[in-house]
């Protein structure tokens, strides 16, 4: 995750897991490595709703996008974007609104690669090989700003990137810089995993071993990433409940997931 994470922008780590190809395998993926298999397996023993989980977390991020599009929001820039899994933003966003500009951000050189592959025959996306960690360098990088103008609302995704970074790396700052950059207007999209609902030490350990370690915080904790923002109903609680629309899947409740959608107002 950038340098200070074990690995440059750039680099590519075949020898640990990487977050973005594990949540590939479990989704059913195909682009990730034995390592990686590996340790997705070890966290569904460790975590056995986690497969669950990711699905529930990928379905908030679909209706949340189709939320901020429906509000009015023709930008979005998608940090920690991880591997492309069908719907994408843009498709989803595409949908009601085929003016929507989406700007993904990742740091790992393969979901760079192959996000560029997809998105190579779309002049209203940009892909961008950055870190979260250093936020100036994503919102000033110059195909973001090819895809994103900062005096007009965006919709900022931070979806399952959060608990990659350690309290160490100060993940309020950063997003308190990326709310800096956003007009009035703009929407906060943030999933984030948690230990409230279950022992997940044993889960926290597969990560010990890959790229970036897996930071669980409570619901407090996560809250407070949403400061400067006005949470839209019902707030902050497990993706399963998050406007949804259709049943909760089975377990909805053991689900470590917190998500919410906040707006901007000032």
């Amino acid at each position: 995750m950038g340098q200070d994470g074990g690995f440059g922008i750039g680099e590519i780590d075949t020898s640990r897991p990487h977050p973005a190809r594990i949540y590939d395998y479990l989704l059913g993926g195909k682009d990730n490595y034995e390592v990686d298999r590996r340790a997705g397996d070890e966290l569904a023993a460790a975590a056995p709703e986690v497969r669950i989980g990711l699905r529930a977390n990928r379905a908030f991020l679909q209706r949340a996008v189709r939320y901020v599009v429906g509000s009015g929001v023709r930008q979005i820039l998608d940090v920690g974007t991880g591997l492309p899994t069908s719907p994408n933003v843009h498709e989803i966003a595409h949908g009601p609104a085929p003016d929507v500009r989406v700007a993904y951000v990742d740091n790992d050189p393969i979901v760079a690669a192959h996000a560029n592959a997809l998105l190579s025959s779309s002049g209203a996306t940009s892909v961008v090989l950055a870190d979260v960690r250093d936020p100036q360098a994503v919102v000033n990088h110059p195909e973001v700003r090819r895809a994103i103008d900062f005096d007009r609302p965006v919709a900022l995704l931070l979806v399952a990137v959060l608990h990659f970074l350690t309290d160490a790396e100060k993940p309020e700052q950063v997003v308190a810089a990326l709310r800096e950059a956003l007009p009035a207007g703009s929407f906060l999209v943030l999933s984030h995993a948690t230990g409230d609902f279950a022992d997940r030490s044993a889960a926290q350990a597969v990560y010990s071993k890959a790229t970036a370690t897996l930071n669980l915080r409570s619901r407090d904790e996560i809250e407070r990433f949403f400061d400067g923002f006005e949470l839209v109903e019902p707030g902050l609680v497990q993706v399963p409940f998050w406007r949804p629309d259709a049943p909760p899947p089975p377990r909805s409740g053991e689900i470590g997931f917190y998500g919410g959608v906040a707006r901007k107002t000032a």
